[in-house]
């Protein structure tokens, strides 16, 4: 597995200067040609997710890397690969024996005003930067996510998530349910937090997006011991410019939304 080479010259780029978020306007350039990566802390990618992510939490973070301006040398973006706390999601990727091998994005944020394609210019220039060789990644489908970004950066698409219902806490639902009830049995859920204040949710399904992190045999190995059916990308209806928020996804049993 070859790291690829940085994508800016530490000479030409100060140390951006963190707590503080690009403001510059963009054309439609090349984002190669306005934005650098660099890998950052764990404590700056999580202060921007909390701050600015839709779902406004942490999340397992192993790696993360920030999308900085050229010009201002500040921060407008990061993505974030983790370690996830499932083991359910490590081993039903491509077995056990792989279960150490496993990545998820966790987390992935850019400013709006972008251009487009920055999302899978950061993606797909972090990818090969990652110690690990197997990368899953979920859209949200409620969120009117179909994955653009993951399709644009060459992952296999594997359907949706399987149906699951999660135990929830009154007042504890800005959490995930691993937080407050990780490894815990439904009764000591109960005592810990009173069964008064103990309910179950239907988890929403998200679609899968899988992307290997090796070339030549290794990959076709990897491939031949993924436990999901490689399928057809979800077909989208693109509102205006192209932005994954902004995506439509057209499923089997789904209206448009």
């Amino acid at each position: 597995m070859e790291n690829q080479l940085p994508l800016f010259n530490p000479s030409e780029h100060k140390l951006p200067i963190h707590g503080f978020m690009c403001s510059c306007s963009f054309s439609n350039e090349s984002p190669k040609s306005i934005f650098f990566i660099k890998e950052v802390k764990h404590k700056t990618a999580m202060k921007i997710v909390v701050e600015n992510h839709y779902l406004h939490r942490t999340a397992p973070c192993s790696k993360s890397y920030g999308l900085f301006c050229k010009s201002c040398r500040n921060i407008l973006g990061v993505v974030v690969y983790g370690v996830s706390c499932s083991t359910t999601l490590l081993k039903g990727i491509c077995g056990e024996e792989e279960s150490d091998n496993v990545y998820e994005l966790t987390r992935l944020w850019i400013k709006d005003s972008t251009p487009k394609n920055a999302e899978s210019f950061l993606v797909g220039n972090t990818l090969r930067l990652l110690d690990k060789e197997i990368i899953v990644s979920f859209s949200e489908i409620d969120q009117g996510h179909v994955g653009v970004v993951y399709q644009a950066t060459n992952f296999f698409y594997c359907g949706l998530s399987a149906k699951f219902t999660d135990i929830k806490v009154k007042g504890l639902e800005h959490q995930h349910h691993s937080t407050y009830a990780n490894r815990m049995t439904a009764d000591q859920v109960y005592e810990k937090y009173g069964k008064e204040n103990v309910y179950y949710s239907e988890r929403p399904r998200k679609h899968r997006y899988v992307f290997f992190n090796a070339k030549g045999r290794r990959k076709k190995n990897l491939i031949r011991k993924l436990k999901y059916e490689i399928m057809p990308y979800p077909k989208v209806i693109t509102v205006g410019e192209y932005n994954h928020r902004k995506d439509i996804t057209i499923g089997e049993s789904q209206a448009i939304r």
